[in-house]
């Protein structure tokens, strides 16, 4: 969270004349409610399952820019889904520069806590590892959307899709 993913996506799809599919948006959709809606009223298990349903889903499409949330990667059976048509990107950040992109926000359901910058570190030490198991690694860190979404596509060439 807060690494541009949403951002990039849109910038991404727009240059490859590809639509953008926002994994928590098309929850929220399908289930008529808001994520911190899900999180408070059904918890983060039923959220998990959720996500793994709604990755299924869309992990078949072809031409399609995909943007997930960034606890995606607990499961190992999203990113197979999400891999086996199509690439991986990892956009990421320190964790001051998330919690300075991410203050003021008060629709992440994970940073509700008194202390947000100490879970957003929690959060990047336990997810790291997993998160390095993408495709293409990229640092957000002082890089617009535009020059990012190019370097994904540069990367993307390099490995032959």
């Amino acid at each position: 969270m807060g690494t541009g993913k949403t951002t990039i996506g849109r910038v991404l799809a727009k240059a490859l004349g590809r639509n953008l599919i926002d994994v928590d948006t098309e929850i929220e959709k399908d289930k008529g409610m808001k994520i911190t809606e899900i999180f408070s009223s059904m918890g983060e298990a039923a959220f998990r399952d959720m996500e793994t349903e709604m990755a299924g889903k869309i992990s078949t499409l072809s031409n399609v820019v995909i943007s997930t949330g960034g606890g995606i990667v607990l499961r190992r059976e999203n990113i197979e889904l999400l891999r086996k048509n199509g690439i991986v990107v990892n956009l990421t950040a320190a964790p001051e520069i998330i919690y300075a992109r991410l203050s003021g926000s008060n629709d992440r359901p994970l940073l509700n806590v008194p202390d947000p910058l100490a879970k957003i570190r929690e959060l990047l030490d336990f997810r790291t590892p997993l998160y390095l198991n993408a495709d293409i690694v990229i640092d957000t860190v002082d890089k617009t959307p535009i020059l990012i979404a190019e370097e994904i596509i540069q990367s993307a060439k390099l490995i032959g899709r």
